[in-house]
């Protein structure tokens, strides 16, 4: 199990040697910035610079190659201005999801009302609806079909955060606190996460129902 506390230490050393005076903002998502990882679990990091370059990102990728555990580090990188007039919608889940390290995204509070949760909710339904229909008549897949569950848990969260007030992380909290519809959406996750088998044809049947009664709903 990496010890994330040293590895981000390390990693925070030697981002800012490369980027002297122009990293605006570190975080962690993903398992590790919800402390839930395991050892197959990736380094997922978010890095805003003041600006973001084609050669930042050739400097940001060679660095990466120096650090261990380089086959484990994903995450996402930006440029301050183009992150500040991103997709309100989007801003909603990456700001709750990211757990700051190094700086503050504060400053995307003014632009996360009522109107982008209520946008993350649709537009995340429509995304899993439209995956979850070309899933079932093309490519069949599993993987797939786990990866349309895990981000509709993305959507129970923002549906919860509407219905709260709170952005609750962890998946097991957040079956406790939701309806029925989404219950059952959140527990077939935690099902998969936990080695469960996949009834193909009954949990795209179900994530194809809920997804239809998120978008009617939020129309």
């Amino acid at each position: 199990m990496i010890d994330i506390t040293a590895w981000m230490k390390k990693f925070l050393q030697t981002l800012n040697e490369t980027f002297t005076n122009c990293v605006w903002f570190v975080g962690l998502q993903g398992s590790y910035g919800r402390c839930e990882a395991t050892e197959t679990s990736d380094i997922d990091i978010v890095v805003i610079l003041d600006q973001l370059s084609v050669t930042d990102i050739q400097k940001y990728n060679a660095m990466l190659d120096t650090l261990p555990n380089r086959e484990l580090i994903c995450g996402f990188v930006s440029g301050k201005e183009e992150l500040l007039n991103w997709e309100p919608s989007d801003l909603f889940q990456f700001y709750y999801d990211t757990t700051p390290i190094q700086g503050s995204l504060d400053e995307f509070l003014a632009v996360i009302d009522e109107s982008a949760v209520n946008r993350a909710i649709k537009i995340g339904a429509c995304n899993i609806y439209h995956g979850c229909v070309h899933n079932m008549l093309h490519e069949k897949s599993k993987d797939i079909l786990k990866a349309l569950y895990k981000s509709a848990s993305f959507v129970v969260q923002a549906i919860a955060f509407k219905q709260t007030g709170r952005y609750i992380k962890h998946k097991s909290e957040l079956r406790d606190v939701v309806s029925t519809d989404e219950r059952l959406i959140v527990e077939t996750l935690l099902y998969l996460k936990n080695g469960g088998e996949v009834d193909f044809n009954l949990m795209s049947e179900a994530l194809f129902a809920w997804s239809k009664k998120c978008i009617l709903e939020n129309s």
